[in-house]
């Protein structure tokens, strides 16, 4: 069974549709949450279901490498398998980035490679999406390289953009689809059945 570990920045209702889809039919282990600061509605969620947390708070060190240092340190200790980022909304290293090669998993909410990169997030995702007057977004798993938002993708669900929505209206529209997409790319990522080829991701049943 893989071990994960799921990083979180807000509530956590992506982490909370990986929990609740692994409960249903275990396919990981999740060893643990990784919280980027205390007091957000992800950690309740952890241990409301046994979920051991880290929290891990860019101002409680000397600098953002000392502190993927000791996240890369208590990971390779719990033997994580893979890291799956659920609304982390911190800069990674390089250096972690290599240590975790090809074992870090991001979902976005947007149809890559649009509306993504640097200053991408949140409700500023959707409000581009709007503004460019596009007609369909959606959310994206893909593999975390040192480009932001720049892996490999692994699967994308797309909804359609009506004349009268708002961010806030497709970002509930779009977070649907991530609590369905999000549980079914960690499952196979799990199970070994996803696998690269150059920059295309093959999927097996």
């Amino acid at each position: 069974m893989k071990r994960i570990a799921v990083f979180a920045s807000g509530g956590g209702t992506d982490f909370q549709s990986v929990i609740d889809a692994n409960e249903k039919e275990k396919f990981c282990e999740i060893s643990y949450l990784i919280a980027s600061k205390s007091g957000i509605g992800a950690i309740e969620r952890a241990r409301k279901h046994g979920i051991s947390v880290g929290v891990f708070a860019k101002n409680d060190y000397p600098d953002t490498q000392d502190m993927y240092n000791e996240l890369t340190y208590l990971l390779n200790m719990n033997r994580v398998d893979y890291i799956v980022l659920a609304g982390w909304l911190k800069i990674i290293p390089e250096s972690f980035i290599k240590a975790f090669e090809n074992r870090i998993i991001n979902i976005h909410p947007s149809l890559i490679p649009a509306f993504c990169g640097a200053g991408y997030y949140g409700l500023k995702v959707h409000q581009a999406a709007i503004d460019y007057g596009v007609k369909v977004s959606g959310c994206t798993v893909h593999f975390v390289n040192e480009v932001p938002d720049g892996g490999e993708i692994i699967a994308q669900t797309a909804v359609e953009i009506n004349d009268n929505d708002t961010a806030k209206s497709l970002q509930a529209k779009i977070l649907e689809k991530e609590h369905e997409l999000l549980p079914y790319c960690v499952k196979k990522l799990c199970q070994g059945k996803i696998r690269k080829n150059g920059r295309k991701v093959i999927i097996d049943k």
